[in-house]
């Protein structure tokens, strides 16, 4: 898309697959460096061979998002200094919000809320320096349309949107803008866990419930992952210098409001 990206450094967590891994991959066609996250250091190594390299500086970052306090120790030990971080992280496992544990929205929480926070605070400072910062968080269109059976995740990643857009309230002043990236069904192995669980709920075929799912959107079909990272490396480039505070919905049309 030639977004003009070189010399842009950029973090990328669960950048090992689906959304995540589409990502890194293609900002580093971009020209930027990148910085693949994830708890899986085999997975990680093997993403960072697929990474483009035109004389950029890629490597990874170990850290498992349920220990905050090592994410945060690790990122203090971190050399590089980022432009652009995409937060990005799977989703809680579906169930009713009634018979959900409150270790399950303590657990989501943490992983989605804190670490973005932390992730933030670390990154933040350099953006300041630069003017120029892009967060990109990538979360759900339950923020504009709550999804069934997903009851933890849906009220999870409305605490992630409401404290994104007031991030990108204070943080505009300086180059720095703050935007949702709102998947609709993404051929992801998360979506391949929230079939299978309709599936067992229903009694009903795998296929029938693929197939229910993909036409919910005027689309008639899933997402691939490397469409909504387009949308992501949009929001990460100058071009969308004046793009802030956004929930953008990849859904292929599915979310009813605007």
């Amino acid at each position: 898309m030639d977004l003009q990206l070189k010399n842009k450094n950029a973090l990328v967590c669960g950048s090992t697959q689906g959304i995540g891994k589409a990502t890194a991959i293609l900002l580093a066609l971009e020209g930027a460096n990148v910085t693949l996250v994830s708890r899986n250091e085999e997975k990680l190594k093997a993403v960072l061979s697929e990474l483009s390299n035109n004389n950029q500086h890629h490597e990874y970052l170990t850290a498992d998002f349920a220990n905050p306090k090592e994410l945060k120790n690790k990122l203090q030990a971190l050399k590089t200094k980022h432009h652009i971080l995409v937060n990005n992280t799977g989703g809680p496992a579906g169930g009713p919000v009634f018979n959900a544990k409150l270790e399950e929205f303590e657990k989501a929480f943490t992983m989605h809320l804190k670490c973005n926070h932390i992730l933030v605070q670390s990154l933040v400072p350099f953006m300041k320096e630069e003017r120029y910062g892009r967060i990109i968080n990538v979360i759900s269109t339950s923020v504009k349309q709550p999804l069934d059976g997903l009851g933890v995740s849906n009220t999870i990643r409305g605490a992630v949107a409401n404290w994104s857009k007031t991030m990108a309230n204070e943080l505009g002043q300086f180059g720095i803008t703050v935007n949702n990236v709102l998947p609709g069904a993404t051929e992801t192995e998360r979506l391949n866990e929230i079939i299978q669980h309709k599936a067992h709920k229903t009694g009903k075929s795998t296929t029938e419930i693929s197939e229910s799912m993909k036409n919910a959107s005027p689309a008639k079909r899933f997402a691939k992952p490397e469409e909504t990272a387009a949308a992501i490396a949009f929001l990460a480039s100058e071009k969308a210098s004046y793009i802030n505070g956004i929930n953008l919905p990849v859904d292929g049309g599915r979310t009813k409001s605007l």
